[in-house]
């Protein structure tokens, strides 16, 4: 009896060593992702020196962390671009494994096996819920995915794009300050996972007054006249064109003949007065991450805290003629990516060649939390390290939320394509670019001289479409059988009008 109680005794400490106490546990870090909503890169200085955009709390934390040059959300088969985007953020899954993916008849082979069930159990906040963290959420409401938002402990979700403090982003800042006041006079903490997500910069843009100021836009109601010019208003984008040279596909879009404030104009008047709205959400929207970064380093949590900073995908207000985020040229289908933590030399940038659906193992590596088994995403932890400075080679991306099949496109080093297959057939278009060459995809249109005046930027001769440039027929052809290749493996259940069964054939080897 003696003996067994001493093995028991050995047991119980052997055990004791083995499980973490409290206090172990909370030296794990901390995670706080802030998402914003409808954001190019290209309108933050750290992207694009030239912007008028103010933003130096997101300029700190590039400073103090890691910018990713290449990332990415991989697409949406809906108009509401965010609807699958953050879907893919919440589940580590691709495009076409999502749950609120609408099939229809003759869309191929996809089927519900694609769909993982119960999907939500295994999103964000269920796993760091079951890793033992506070999960804490503030974001707009809708076009996310609501079953994953409702598993957060702590949630107050509300849409605020007005021009106060309480109807406008502060509202979001201050949901995440009353949680850390909380926090603050616990006795006990468990490591948090905060999703600080913002309204804005999505339409409809009422930024406040005095930043409307700064920026010499106005709030325009008329759509009858044209908001008035400013010399504060930020100029045109150096890829603005007043029409994209063919249709998108997308019949009726909102986004493109029904946001308050532009309609339909693409004049210089009213997409400069945009972007100075636009300009004004964002600085406020940084305004308030930094008071919410202010109160984390007063409480002494900053240093153990991974910081993330993106958008569910960009925008293009007046680029390539364009308004929406339906369009998958570089300033819309790429998003921000900084990231600042613990182990993370600061100031460095890596190209990363990332997704917005590699978040989710990211956060688990970081946090030494197990990968939930239905993620498809990759962890950029290697990257943010500095043992690696890509984590895939090719990136693919889909929009399909108006006409079939839609657009899509591929990427490969400085090489992309985009193919439009759209109006049952009476638009079919290829692009071809070189993106070192040719960052700010110039096509034909940029070259010419109305257009020239009104941005002042001259493009380089070479900097044009190469699609039907015999030069680069190998190249197109190379992309071609690239873009297949991904369709297929990630289960795109549409083909386009020149895709052949002979590449079906080749995609399978």
């Amino acid at each position: 009896m003696i003996l067994l109680f001493k093995k028991l005794v050995l047991i119980a400490m052997l055990f004791s060593i083995a499980l973490p106490t409290c206090s172990l546990a909370d030296e794990r870090p901390n995670l706080l992702f802030i998402i914003v909503d409808d954001q190019s890169p290209f309108d933050l200085k750290i992207y694009n020196p030239e912007s008028k955009l103010d933003t130096p709390v997101i300029d700190k934390i590039a400073r103090e962390g890691m910018v990713f040059d290449r990332a990415y959300h991989m697409g949406s088969w809906s108009g509401a671009v965010c609807t699958p985007s953050r879907h893919m953020v919440m589940s580590g899954r691709t495009l076409w494994h999502l749950p609120r993916n609408r099939r229809r008849k003759g869309t191929g082979s996809v089927t519900e096996k694609l769909t993982a069930p119960e999907l939500a159990n295994t999103s964000m906040a269920a796993v760091f819920n079951r890793a033992g963290y506070e999960t804490v959420r503030t974001c707009k409401k809708g076009n996310s995915f609501e079953a994953a938002n409702a598993k957060f402990k702590i949630r107050n979700d509300s849409t605020k794009r007005g021009g106060t403090d309480e109807s406008g982003s502060a509202w979001h800042a201050e949901q995440v300050l009353q949680y850390l006041d909380q926090r603050e006079t616990a006795t006990e903490k468990d490591p948090f996972l905060i999703y600080f997500g913002f309204s804005h910069p999505h339409d409809t843009r009422d930024g406040k007054p005095e930043l409307l100021s700064k920026y010499g836009a106005v709030n325009h109601k008329d759509s009858r006249s044209l908001p008035p010019a400013h010399p504060l208003q930020p100029q045109l984008p150096t890829n603005y064109l007043p029409a994209h040279p063919f249709h998108h596909g997308h019949p009726g879009l909102r986004d493109e003949v029904n946001v308050s404030g532009v309609w339909k104009n693409r004049d210089e008047q009213t997409i400069r007065n945009e972007i100075g709205r636009e300009f004004a959400c964002s600085e406020n929207i940084d305004t308030q991450i930094g008071r919410v970064l202010s109160k984390l380093e007063a409480m002494g949590e900053l240093d153990n805290t991974y910081i993330f900073y993106t958008s569910d995908h960009g925008m293009a207000i007046g680029r390539h003629g364009l308004q929406g985020k339906q369009n998958l040229y570089e300033h819309t289908w790429r998003v921000p990516m900084i990231v600042k933590g613990p182990g993370i030399k600061a100031g460095t940038r890596q190209e990363g060649n990332i997704y917005l659906l590699d978040v989710l193992a990211t956060m688990c590596d970081l946090t030494g939390t197990t990968y939930p088994v239905t993620n498809e995403g990759k962890s950029f932890k290697p990257v943010l390290e500095g043992r690696q400075e890509i984590v895939r080679d090719v990136l693919f991306g889909v929009y399909c939320g108006g006409t079939k099949p839609g657009m899509r496109s591929v990427r490969k080093g400085d090489w992309k394509l985009i193919k439009y297959d759209v109006l049952d057939g009476e638009v079919r278009e290829t692009q071809l670019f070189n993106l070192k060459d040719n960052p700010e995809e110039f096509i034909e249109q940029h070259h010419h001289s109305d257009v020239i005046k009104l941005t002042g930027n001259t493009p380089a001769g070479a900097q044009v479409d190469l699609a039907d440039d015999p030069r680069y027929a190998e190249k197109r052809k190379e992309m071609e059988a690239l873009l297949y290749q991904e369709m297929v493996r990630l289960d795109d259940p549409y083909r386009l009008w020149d895709q052949t069964p002979i590449q079906e054939k080749e995609s399978a080897k």
